[in-house]
């Protein structure tokens, strides 16, 4: 298995966009998939620098993707920026330490980009992010969803 940016696998965007929205949509009014596919085909254009995507993938079997968003919903966006964001994993493959895999790279892309502090939201994998060193900063809800908001120093953060 190996880590790399979208950017080397742009034909895996569409893929990308469909699990995505199909794991997320109902958290964004807006959201569409077409909106994601756009999200993502910029991603994918850059050679550098955030928003980005990093994918997992076993020789050129896609396994899962995490992203670098400036953005990830706008009524969390008071708590800062950038944000760990789209951590996904195709069910088949999960169980495997992929996730924690492609957190800890996001993170160590996160310290190369000079990110002081990363943020995230998740619904329900607060103690998965705990085990990999990130802190609570805060529970509310979005679009009447619980969520956990998290954070991390990524300096600080034991490497990948």
């Amino acid at each position: 298995m190996r880590i790399e940016p979208i950017v080397l696998h742009r034909g895996q965007v569409a893929t990308l966009a469909a699990w995505h929205h199909a794991q997320w949509g109902h958290l964004y009014s807006h959201w569409t998939y077409d909106v994601c596919l756009a999200e993502l085909d910029g991603h994918a254009a850059r050679d550098e620098g955030m928003p980005t995507t990093l994918l997992a993938l076993d020789d050129e079997e896609l396994l899962g993707s995490v992203s670098l968003v400036f953005e990830d919903a706008p009524e969390l966006q008071e708590h800062g920026s950038p944000w760990l964001a789209s951590l996904y994993v195709k069910p088949q493959a999960r169980g495997r330490g992929i996730g924690t895999q492609l957190a800890n790279a996001a993170v160590a892309r996160a310290r190369l980009e000079g990110v002081d502090e990363l943020f995230l939201f998740t619904p329900e994998h607060r103690d998965f992010y705990a085990r990999l060193g990130w802190r609570e900063i805060a529970r509310t809800a979005l679009k009447g969803t619980p969520v956990d908001l998290m954070c991390i120093a990524p300096a600080e953060a034991r490497a990948a």
